[in-house]
């Protein structure tokens, strides 16, 4: 699989990762032989490179992981965690002291000294222009708890400000033909400063997968059941922002523009690799079916112009109107 420089790390990643919070919680339950399948298939594919969080499953994300390269040491695998969300969201918890308690957790979980990537898992926007948090996020990079760090963002304007900081390895947004505001200026500005993108949603929470009508039910512990509106947590990572029934309509739509051979999964997902300045896409995967046909999508030929025109026009018929002002 092609590999890509993720920015200021330095170091190169699959242009297709793995998602795993499907692998903690708030997906349904996954067994950990199932979960530990799904990692397995992923890099059996070619997949170099696993995003993670200490919040999916309090942790058994992270340890299920760290399982895993146990397992598997000449697996080659980059690793990116998050923080944050452990605490109540409040500017003033983003300090030293909670990032070196909060990194040690996660290089516990997964077996290393030194956490390859720690990203800020969505902060409170305040903290984006702190000092103090940037300078303690190089302290934990002077210290080897961490070898580079980076932020996973709501907005473009968060976006922006990361970008700004001369130690931000990487930003982690939604892009999806369903989520075209990054391309904008997000994109453009990463790439002029040498940070890589990785995007996140891209499947759109699965609608792009084009699986779905009005009428599917999610489980009760599916954050596509219980955070349609912003309930527990930002609205736009569920559906990316979309209400349902729009979604099912628009997708369906999309389901058309997808090459011969091609999935509409696969299709949203090499639309996504052939954006400029995208250094990896993580779609996540329940089952190692999924895992495998994820990967497969970055041996697909670009996306001819006629696609990319009519994605444009997709987006800006039916989705811009919900999402483009907000994220």
């Amino acid at each position: 699989m092609e590999q890509r420089v993720l920015g200021r790390t330095g170091r190169e990643v699959s242009v297709v990762g793995l998602g795993t919070w499907q692998l903690g919680a708030d997906w349904g339950e996954v067994r950990e032989e199932d979960a530990l399948a799904v990692l397995d298939a992923a890099v059996e594919s070619g997949v170099t490179f696993f995003d993670t969080a200490d919040v999916y499953g309090d942790g058994r994300s992270e340890q299920l992981i760290g399982r895993y390269l146990r397992e598997r040491p000449d697996a080659g695998i980059f690793t990116a965690t998050k923080m944050g969300r452990r605490a109540e969201q409040l500017p003033e918890h983003y300090n030293l002291d909670n990032f070196r308690a909060w990194t040690d957790r996660s290089r516990a979980n997964l077996g290393v000294d030194t956490l390859d990537l720690v990203q800020l898992h969505c902060p409170p926007t305040p903290v984006y222009s702190s000092d103090a948090v940037f300078d303690a996020l190089d302290t934990l990079v002077a210290e080897k708890r961490v070898a580079a760090y980076a932020v996973s963002v709501e907005t473009c304007e968060e976006a922006l400000a990361a970008i700004a900081r001369p130690g931000t390895a990487s930003v982690q947004i939604i892009l999806n033909p369903f989520r075209l505001k990054p391309l904008e200026r997000v994109l453009p500005a990463a790439a002029e400063a040498g940070v890589g993108i990785i995007a996140r949603v891209p499947l759109a929470s699965g609608l792009l997968s084009g699986r779905y009508t009005r009428d599917t039910v999610f489980s009760a512990d599916d954050h596509r059941t219980y955070n349609r509106h912003g309930e527990a947590f930002d609205q736009g990572e569920t559906f990316s922002g979309v209400d349902f029934a729009t979604g099912v309509e628009a997708a369906a739509e999309f389901a058309g523009l997808a090459p011969e051979g091609a999935t509409p999964a696969q299709t949203a997902l090499r639309w996504i690799i052939q954006q400029p300045g995208v250094t990896s896409v993580i779609p996540g995967a329940r089952s190692p079916e999924q895992a495998r046909a994820n990967a497969e999508a970055a041996a697909l030929p670009p996306l001819p112009r006629p696609v990319l025109d009519a994605v444009r026009e997709l987006y800006d018929r039916r989705i811009r109107a919900q999402v483009h002002s907000r994220w």
